[in-house]
């Protein structure tokens, strides 16, 4: 299946942000890293629902300016996602039952994830950073724990070329407060980026299924 490049972009700005002040020298390697795997995942078992503001980044080598987007970010077991982009256009993307729904202005456009491996990686990434599962992937990632006072942060690198061909690493920072998710990142080989931060976060409020329906 060809994927043209408007879809790839969108799809790469799914997977990440940090804050530009973050160096990684300010943090430390986790001491008891078994303790904080327990802790995330006793927090992803009781989270049921996540809505949150996010704020996306894209870094491309080539443009002088950073492109700046805007949207709510919307998550209910199992495996429902809703991107609602607002700023600077309108662009939907809803994640469901192995399909992919893209709205972007008067067009839309479903694919199957499983027919794709890069649908099926993106979504993976997604659903495993939201659920805390993707570090138990460490069969396909190289994965290394870190702390600061406020985050938990974890670089996952690929093993597998296909995958490293897509990317270098991932970085995902955890709020110690809830093991929330606030902060993702995903650095390209290039060394382009994409990056997502997730503010004014709601856990385990009531959302609608109707909210994943596809239009």
């Amino acid at each position: 299946m060809k994927i043209n490049n408007k879809l790839f972009f969108a799809l790469s700005f799914l997977v990440l942000y940090c804050f530009s002040s973050f160096s990684q020298s300010s943090f430390k390697a986790i001491k008891d890293i078994s303790a904080f795997r327990s802790n995330l995942a006793e927090m992803a078992e009781k989270t049921n629902t996540i809505e949150s503001n996010f704020i996306q980044e894209k870094n491309i080598s080539f443009i002088s300016e950073k492109i700046i987007s805007k949207g709510l970010f919307c998550f209910k077991k199992e495996n429902m996602i809703r991107w609602q982009y607002s700023e600077p256009f309108d662009y939907l993307i809803i994640i469901k039952d192995d399909k992919i729904y893209i709205k972007d202005e008067e067009q839309e456009n479903k694919y199957d994830v499983q027919s794709n491996k890069i649908f099926k990686e993106v979504n993976n990434i997604i659903v495993g950073c939201v659920q805390g599962d993707i570090l138990n992937n460490d069969k396909e990632y190289k994965i290394q724990y870190y702390e600061n006072d406020k985050f938990y942060y974890v670089k996952l690198t690929p093993y597998s070329e296909k995958m490293k061909e897509f990317l270098s690493n991932i970085n995902i920072y955890f709020d110690k407060k809830d093991y929330s998710v606030s902060i993702l990142k995903m650095i390209e080989l290039s060394g382009d980026y994409t990056k997502i931060e997730f503010f004014n976060k709601k856990l385990n409020e009531e959302i609608p299924d109707e909210r994943f329906a596809f239009e």
